[in-house]
């Protein structure tokens, strides 16, 4: 009978341990919160590293996405910051530039960038201003000399579109006509096509891999009038960089100063980020299973196929990025908030 109790005993302990030492995500659902709408590169690099994270954290959860959009992703930053759970089952990826509506305190914004658990980008997401080929404005010192300015569309005061369109007004007195409240860079691009308005900020990487814009270069519908990279992209190699403009109009010192800060969400490239308070040894797995995941060669593939770029910077490099950036000099907080009408 002893023999019997002590080897149900064992058995028990035995299953307790194996219960104890199974992985927290097996069996279990991640989600990637999208701030934009389908279709988008925001979108696709979510997906795509829906389909590969997954295998290498350990218990192969299933990873799924939801797109959010809305005020340029900061509906999707408030909701994973403030209510999803502190579990490491929830990630978004928001705008790059989403730093941006904290640094100049409005009122919408419920998170700390800082306290986000960042877990890593694909790639640095340079910009460049694009202008339909019909429009009377074929560089930027055309912008600048012009009575009336061209509206760009854009999806918010967060977004690449409308930012860019502040610094090379900062920078060079270029003033563009900002029409905001886009869902998302699709709906931009229709209504480019049918002239609701002329131009467009965005990232580089998307403007060369993807329709329309593929369809629009073989037929010359548009041109592009200015990049955000320190070098010229060889893909707009026509484009001079914005470091370029600023040497030729002779931009002081501060207005180059407040045009590096709001630059530097380029770095950021499309982020993903996790809910603050996460146990550590979780945001080690989600930061880990991130950088294999870039290093997949069938994911590696299938971007390349997709001519989605990878550069890409760990999440730690990003923490410390986000903490440089918002711990800025006051007078540039000030020079930074006048320049987005704060």
């Amino acid at each position: 009978m002893k023999r019997i109790t002590l080897g149900l005993l064992v058995v028990l302990l035995l299953s307790s341990n194996l219960h104890a030492q199974a992985p927290f995500y097996q069996g279990k659902t991640v989600r990637i919160v999208v701030g934009f709408t389908p279709g988008g590169f925001y979108d696709r690099w979510a997906r795509l590293l829906a389909r590969y994270m997954g295998k290498y954290i350990p218990g192969n959860p299933d990873i799924i996405v939801q797109n959010m959009p809305g005020a340029a992703s900061v509906i999707a930053a408030n909701h994973v910051h403030a209510v999803a759970k502190p579990d490491g089952l929830t990630t978004v990826m928001p705008n790059n530039n989403i730093y941006m509506d904290q640094l100049v305190g409005r009122k919408e914004v419920q998170f700390d960038v800082r306290k986000f658990n960042w877990i890593g980008t694909q790639e640095k997401s340079h910009m460049v201003l694009y202008m339909r080929a019909d429009a009377p404005y074929k560089s930027v010192g055309d912008i600048i000399k012009a009575k009336e300015p061209p509206k760009c569309g854009s999806t918010g005061t967060a977004g690449a579109d409308y930012l860019l369109a502040k610094i090379l007004e900062e920078t060079v007195g270029a003033k563009i006509n900002s029409v905001v409240g886009y869902p998302g860079g699709s709906e931009i691009d229709v209504a480019v096509e049918r002239g609701e308005v002329i131009c467009r900020g965005m990232t580089v990487a998307p403007h060369f891999g993807r329709e329309p814009f593929d369809s629009w270069h073989k037929k010359g519908f548009d041109r592009h009038l200015v990049q955000t990279g320190r070098k010229r992209d060889p893909r707009a190699s026509e484009a001079p960089t914005i470091f370029e403009l600023m040497d030729e109009y002779k931009t002081p010192e501060g207005s180059r100063r407040v045009a590096q800060v709001i630059l530097a969400g380029g770095e950021f490239g499309r982020p993903m980020l996790a809910t603050p308070g996460i146990p550590a040894e979780r945001v080690k797995v989600l930061r880990e299973a991130y950088a294999k995941a870039m290093k997949d060669p069938e994911l590696l593939a299938e971007a390349k196929k997709g001519k989605m770029d990878v550069d890409p910077s760990t999440g730690e490099e990003l923490q410390a990025l986000a903490k440089e950036i918002m711990d800025q000099p006051p007078e540039i907080i000030e020079r930074v908030k006048k320049l987005l009408g704060q």
